[in-house]
């Protein structure tokens, strides 16, 4: 697809060299594939750090759900301080404590120090992902930023791919510390690409945007606009959808189904291949029908896929294919889903683009801690818990889809 113009009112004033778009698609894919490799990449290990300290489930869960709540609270403080000193500050120093929290991680002593330091590493990671959704809406106008968003995540796609079979492998050879270890490994890589190739995007920081005053007239604002809400909630729903799955995967599919790491990292593998397929699907649907129509059709493929996992697990099928061919669709949805969902809730903010990005990745990390609390006493034995929350998602996905954002957007068009 052709690359869309970088020349839009909000970005009249950004450095020339930002606008090469092969390199901002690069860079945008490193940035939000962080989060993919930080929480996926060590899943086919989870089971053997698990034994290897001893600790129980649910224990094990809290490596995950820790990281995302600090994911979530670190970026209302990294967003505003975005706005204010530009997002190149943020992005180098985040991604530099995010490398040193990394190495941690392969050192730790207990699960306790593992949990806190996978905690530092979230926080840090909420610089990367906070900053690249607030690039796209310095760059781009809000329709034009969905095309580029969904770009980008097909680069994030192509990485999650990857971190399953890479996970499943490293750990097989060189044991789960070393699982840990390759995120280190990323973390450096695009920290050296940042530094070296990426300029400031933010046209003119604001001075104002940490005064306890002004920060609470943008939250406000923020919250208070419709289409940011709709939107938002779009967003949540979809990755609590992903984050069910990605949360109870290794259990299910390890301990419940039986599949070897080598296995589990296929299956991993597919899983992201259907997100990837979503993304250009998102773009296609975009060029006929716009985002309200990509979403709509998004919301069907989710529901489709949510409803025949649920009913599956009911009628007591348990098998790969009966979670997988219904993940399928709702993995095809969720690649429509985010680009239009991260695009649209910091639309309306071209001028506090990191706080509205902050907002609504705290939402999303909000109902992800949830999720991982709910799976830590869940998980029984069987697909029932990872087919039931993948189902209620899907539910909450086709009423935002087909009746919550229109609504939204008619209310805030003028006649």
């Amino acid at each position: 697809m052709p690359s869309a113009p970088l020349a839009t009112p909000a970005a009249s004033a950004a450095p020339p060299n930002v606008a090469r778009p092969g390199l901002l698609v690069l860079a945008l894919a490193l940035l939000l594939g962080i989060q993919p490799v930080t929480t996926d990449l060590y899943l086919p290990a989870l089971p053997a750090l698990t034994a290897g300290f001893g600790a129980h489930v649910a224990q094990a869960q809290l490596t995950l759900t820790a990281l995302l709540l600090a994911f979530g609270l670190s970026q209302l403080v990294l967003g505003p301080l975005s706005d204010r000193f530009g997002r190149r500050p943020v992005l180098l120093w985040g991604l530099a404590a995010y490398v040193a929290a990394a190495v941690g991680t392969t050192l730790s002593g207990s699960i306790e120090v593992l949990i806190a330091l996978r905690a530092v590493q979230g926080a840090a990671m909420g610089a990367a992902v906070m900053a690249a959704r607030a690039i796209v809406r310095d760059l781009y106008a809000p329709a034009d930023g969905a095309r580029v968003m969904s770009r980008a995540l097909t680069g994030l796609g192509v990485i999650a791919c990857l971190c399953a079979p890479v996970g499943a492998l490293v750990t097989d050879l060189l044991g789960w510390r070393m699982a840990l270890g390759m995120t280190a490994v990323f973390g450096a890589v695009t920290l050296g690409l940042v530094a070296l190739r990426l300029p400031e995007s933010l046209p003119r920081p604001d001075p104002h945007a940490l005064r306890p005053s002004a920060l609470a007239r943008t939250w406000k604002q923020v919250l208070g606009h419709p289409v940011f809400l709709a939107y938002c909630a779009l967003t949540t729903a979809a990755y609590g959808l992903l984050f069910t799955f990605l949360a109870a995967s290794s259990f299910v599919f390890l301990q419940v189904l039986g599949l070897t790491r080598t296995g589990y990292g296929l299956v991993m593998l597919w899983n992201s291949l259907a997100y990837i397929a979503g993304t250009f699907l998102c773009r296609h649907w975009l060029a006929r029908h716009g985002v309200q129509g990509a979403v709509a059709r998004g919301a069907a493929l989710s529901l489709a896929g949510g409803t025949a996992m649920g009913l599956l697990a009911l009628a007591g099928v348990q098998s790969v294919w009966a979670v997988m061919a219904p993940a399928t669709l709702a993995m095809l949805g969720h690649g429509v889903h985010q680009p239009c969902g991260q695009t649209g809730a910091v639309g309306p903010f071209p001028q506090a683009a990191g706080a509205a990005s902050a907002l609504n990745g705290f939402a999303m990390m909000l109902a992800a801690f949830a999720i991982g609390h709910w799976l830590g006493g869940a998980l029984d034995g069987t697909t029932r818990p990872l087919a039931l929350g993948i189902w209620f998602w899907s539910v909450c996905l086709a009423v935002l889809g087909w009746a919550v954002l229109p609504r939204a957007v008619r209310r805030e068009t003028p006649a």
